[in-house]
C-alpha cells in the first residue's frame, strides 16, 4: 500500500498526457492510497481484465470489481493494465526489484 505524488501520478499515466481526463487521472490516483499487486499466470492479462471488469462500471459485468465499487470511468475502483498499453513499464513502476518482469 502506497500513496502517489502528483509527479509519480504524471509519470505513471504519462501515455495519456494531453487527453481531456489526463487531470482527473492524476487527482484520482492521488487522492487516497493504493494497493499495487502483480498477477502473473496462464493468460494472466485476460483473466484479470475479466475479473476487474470494464471501464464503464455501469455496463462491467455484476461480481467485477468495478461493477461492485466502481462510481464512474473515472472513479472505477482499479487499474488494470492492458495488451495495448505498456504494460512492463508499468510492472517497472510499482515493482522496480532487477529482473522482476524478465521472466
Amino acid at each position: 500500500m502506497r500513496r502517489l505524488s502528483r509527479e509519480q501520478a504524471e509519470g505513471f499515466y504519462a501515455i495519456h498526457r494531453g487527453k481531456e481526463f489526463f487531470p482527473g487521472l492524476v487527482e484520482f490516483i492521488t487522492s487516497g492510497p493504493l494497493v499495487a499487486v502483480r498477477l502473473e499466470g496462464e493468460n494472466a492479462c485476460r483473466r484479470v481484465r475479466v475479473f476487474v471488469g470494464v471501464t464503464d462500471p455501469a455496463k462491467a459485468a455484476p461480481g467485477t470489481i468495478r461493477a461492485d465499487f466502481g462510481a464512474s470511468v473515472r472513479s472505477n475502483a482499479v487499474h488494470a493494465s492492458n495488451p495495448e498499453e505498456d504494460v512492463r513499464r508499468e510492472l517497472e513502476f510499482f515493482f522496480p526489484e532487477p529482473d522482476i518482469t524478465r521472466r
